[in-house]
């Protein structure tokens, strides 16, 4: 004989009068109930003594199998798949075993009474793990939803994100959600982190509008070093090419301590300052005809260190007029004119000298590829697709950048 379904039914902080009929009809109807002792005080007393807490999930799963022919219905925080309660339950114990019914979630109600969409925010939830681990994470997002701890509550977490310059953010620290004394407090992050909050919170973050990043640490690696460590420009943020799409570029430049470099079109310098660290004995041109990447450029080398690279600022072929012929040459590849300036580009280039070129368009690639073919008998193509692991909750999800198409060839 079959067992008997497992209702797993979500209730949130306003108890059983914020639950559906139908969710109601279960709960009146269970021989047992299982959860969280937390889940008592949102109860009737006819449920209470129907209750049984779990510590924890492995206690949870051993109950659930132990209740022989009981009708069983297990009580979980919000949507109990959006925490994890149903999807650690259904993977031990099987998914035809379970009906999941679910309330809506402290996080999901939190972006709501902000109204902010959460579709693209980054989740954390910092029961567990410490702020450190999410900070680069937090600093290259637009909008953020955080489930705090009693180790690292809203001001805890506001308090460490200004000291890693991290100040960009309009804060709410949403409380006890869906009951009578819900409260929700909005501020800066200087406002957060003088104020103290009860233990049943969801932290949003929302980056303020014209806001201006501010860097992570300087990176330590001579290349390849993550993109948070580079100032930035909004909103064009992203247009940095990847430390992964850059350590690839650079190999491929086949630069020696003493190579003359140009990074064509370097926006915020990332491809020429690493370039500059490796040629070190030599001279890198990053040519940039935007006045605020260009003032990006100065500020990233002064960070870094870096003295042997030097920012041009005008718009190619023009800039490049009076530098003296390269051993290397980066040309980035986001414009329209990418073809042309390869063009361009390989007519100064020495002979032996390496030229790469990152394009973010298929037509930008067969434009390149027609012309480098026609000068080069080792001209080489990648298709470069990236995954970065983000640890989100409790798990591990990939995010993929662009695809880049990365070319290089060697001047005969």
């Amino acid at each position: 004989m079959a067992a008997e379904k497992v209702y797993i039914v979500g209730v949130g902080d306003d108890g059983v009068e914020g639950m559906t009929a139908q969710a109601r009809r279960l709960l009146e109807a269970a021989d047992l109930l299982l959860g969280p002792e937390a889940c008592a005080p949102l109860l009737p007393a006819s449920m209470v003594s129907r209750l049984r807490a779990c510590a924890n999930l492995e206690e949870l799963v051993e109950r659930i199998e132990s209740a022989g022919s009981q009708r069983l219905v297990v009580l979980a925080s919000g949507d109990p798949l959006f925490y994890g309660t149903a999807r650690y339950v259904c993977s031990k114990l099987g998914k035809d075993r379970f009906e999941v019914v679910p309330h809506v979630s402290s996080m999901q109600l939190a972006f709501a009474r902000v109204k902010e969409s959460w579709e693209e925010a980054f989740l954390a939830n910092l029961s567990g793990q410490s702020i450190e681990r999410v900070v680069d994470r937090i600093r290259s997002s637009e909008t953020v939803g955080l489930f705090t701890s009693e180790q690292w509550p809203p001001s805890a977490v506001a308090r460490t994100l200004l000291e890693e310059g991290i100040d960009s953010f309009q804060a709410y620290v949403c409380e006890n959600l869906g009951s009578p004394d819900e409260c929700v407090t909005q501020g800066s992050l200087a406002d957060i982190a003088k104020e103290s909050f009860g233990p049943l919170n969801v932290m949003i973050l929302v980056r303020k509008a014209r806001a201006i990043d501010k860097p992570g640490h300087v990176g330590t690696r001579l290349f390849g070093n993550p993109d948070e460590s580079f100032l930035q420009s909004r909103p064009k943020r992203g247009l940095l090419t990847p430390a992964e799409v850059r350590s690839l570029a650079l190999a491929e430049l086949g630069l020696q301590t003493t190579s003359i470099v140009w990074d064509v079109g370097a926006g915020s310098g990332s491809v020429g300052l690493e370039a500059a660290q490796i040629a070190r004995q030599g001279t890198v041109y990053a040519i940039e005809m935007d006045p605020d990447d260009h003032r990006l450029i100065l500020a990233n080398a002064e960070r870094f260190g870096v003295t042997n690279l030097h920012a041009v600022l005008g718009q190619a072929p023009d800039a490049w007029h009076d530098l003296p012929d390269p051993d290397a040459i980066y040309v980035g590849g986001s414009g329209r004119d990418v073809a042309r300036l390869v063009e361009e580009a390989w007519k100064r280039l020495k002979a032996g000298g390496r030229l790469v070129s990152a394009c973010n368009s298929i037509e930008n690639l067969a434009a390149v590829h027609v012309f480098l073919r026609a000068q080069s008998s080792d001209a080489a193509y990648w298709l470069v697709t990236i995954a970065r692991g983000i640890e989100q909750l409790d798990r591990i999800r990939f995010e993929s950048l662009n695809p880049t198409f990365l070319i290089a060839a060697t001047k005969a």
